[in-house]
């Protein structure tokens, strides 16, 4: 059993907060983003100091675990700034950063962990937007990127499409058999004020 499970099983296990708001909050300049501004991720390249600090001030607030600056890091979205062919090294220099953080707060008393957090893309499977296997391989692919810089969880968060969410699983369960790694998976669904997801399914379906 992975350090994580041992954890959740043991107590109260708290996650960090908004990445994007805590970004905001420290004023990057235009020139920060390297060009691609509204793609925050690209952060972890051309300010890693800035994504550091919010993961320090979560773990000084007594989270025990952060999530990696990835959420929009599938090639699906960071095709939207022409940056597809960066997903591996986007990926992988989030994971590496938040590791090193967590690492440096762990203690043998308490240990802390890191999420690779994986968003829900730019589009939805259900209305046609894109294929099932090429969400399927988007996740595979950034999934192997954050397995391969040390994340103790896949994060598979804000699913808006029920089928987005199968999807993703597909992909994230296919990283983990190529990487011959067996770490533990979890996913998160938005409901919207309806009381169900954005496409109209409910909590006990999902």
């Amino acid at each position: 059993m992975s350090d994580y499970l041992k954890a959740v099983q043991e107590r109260v296990v708290i996650f960090d907060g908004a990445m994007g708001t805590n970004i905001q909050f420290r004023n990057p300049s235009v020139d920060d983003f390297w060009g691609k501004e509204g793609y925050n991720d690209i952060l972890v390249q051309s300010r890693p100091d800035i994504i550091r600090d919010i993961h320090a001030a979560f773990y000084d607030a007594g989270c025990d675990v952060v999530e990696t600056n990835t959420f929009n890091s599938t090639r699906i979205v960071m095709a939207e700034y022409d940056m597809q062919d960066q997903v591996h090294e986007v990926n992988l220099a989030a994971a590496k950063l938040a590791r090193e953080v967590a690492d440096s707060y762990s203690t043998k008393g308490r240990k802390r962990f890191v999420a690779g957090s994986m968003g829900p893309t730019t589009k939805l499977p259900s209305l046609g937007h894109i294929g099932f296997d090429a969400m399927a391989a988007a996740y595979t692919e950034q999934s192997l990127a954050l397995i391969e810089g040390g994340v103790d969880v896949l994060l598979l968060e804000t699913c808006q499409d029920i089928l987005q969410a199968k999807a993703g699983l597909v992909g994230i369960f296919d990283a983990l058999k190529q990487s011959g790694k067996n770490i533990p998976v979890q996913v998160q669904v938005t409901l919207e004020a309806t009381g169900t997801m954005l496409l109209g399914t409910e909590i006990a379906a999902a």
